[in-house]
């Protein structure tokens, strides 16, 4: 093989070998700063974010803590259950009836056995609801509680005058503060939802107003009642607009959305019947909603 073509490419003059040699230690340079020159960016620090990460672990703790914790149940006094409590622990309206009936007669339960012989509510829903009743200490000993009765009547309520039963919707703010348990703040708030609502149709509504306890729904029964003003407009709900239908408490923009769409596809609505087939509707509230409209 011949090399001696190859030996021209090899020559080089002073200058090319000149910087052949720079080229190569410039290299060499490069390499070395490459292997033993630290380029990383210092990380920027601050005192919040480092106040806030030492509390990291704390409030992982604790949002673990809480997704493991079992919902609390509350027991409550059978004797005051309203519709819609009814309603959420599977109760049907006949058996919510029967217990009304039989709490207007001034009287109460005082065991779970008694509570289905008076609503008539099926074995397995007493099973499942009755480990949340409390029943109060006196409902357990009639004997006593009869006792003290006519000795506190005879005492105290003797020399009372009659309850005088007031129009709910003509009552002031001084009317409802004479009920025990009623403040300024819940008779300002009892009034500013008459207000929303145009008027109560209705006693049962007291149940659904935050702050009153049942015992105060029942002082509010006995002392007061509903009477519908002449004046009082209802909603036409044929002819109501978007607007119209979800400025009304019970309703909200999407529900009254669906009541304009329901119209538009299937014609008027002619009963309460017709309007609880919609998607949303509060059936539970039925009875209340449909004293304020007009079919």
């Amino acid at each position: 093989m011949n090399f001696k073509g190859f030996t021209k490419y090899l020559k080089f003059t002073h200058q090319q070998r000149t910087g052949i040699f720079l080229l190569f230690g410039i290299i060499v340079i490069l390499q070395g700063v490459y292997f033993f020159v630290d380029f990383t960016i210092p990380e920027k620090t601050f005192p919040e974010k480092e106040q806030w990460m030492s509390l990291q672990s704390e409030i992982d703790a604790m949002k673990f803590t809480k997704s493991n914790e079992k919902p609390k149940v509350y027991t409550f006094n059978p004797n005051f259950i309203t519709d819609y409590k009814g309603y959420k622990l599977g109760m049907s309206l006949q058996e919510i009836d029967r217990l009304f009936a039989f709490r207007k007669k001034n009287k109460y339960v005082s065991s779970a056995k008694e509570f289905q012989e008076i609503t008539k509510i099926s074995d397995s829903l007493l099973n499942a609801i009755s480990p949340l009743f409390k029943f109060p200490d006196w409902t357990n000993n009639k004997s006593y509680v009869k006792a003290e009765r006519k000795e506190f009547v005879r005492k105290e309520f003797a020399k009372k005058e009659k309850i005088v039963i007031l129009d709910i919707n003509q009552a002031t703010q001084e009317d409802l503060v004479k009920i025990y348990g009623i403040g300024e703040a819940l008779s300002i708030r009892i009034l500013k939802q008459k207000e929303i609502l145009g008027c109560f149709v209705s006693m049962e509504q007291m149940n659904d107003i935050w702050g009153l306890s049942p015992e105060v729904v029942y002082e509010l029964n006995a002392h007061f009642k509903v009477v519908i003003p002449s004046t009082f407009k209802k909603i036409a709900i044929n002819d109501a607009s978007l607007k119209e239908l979800s400025q009304f408490s019970y309703f909200r923009y999407t529900l009254a959305k669906q009541i304009v769409t329901y119209r538009s596809m299937n014609g008027n609505i002619n009963n309460i019947e017709d309007l609880s087939k919609i998607k949303g509707f509060p059936v539970d509230k039925a009875k209340i909603i449909s004293l304020y409209l007009e079919f």
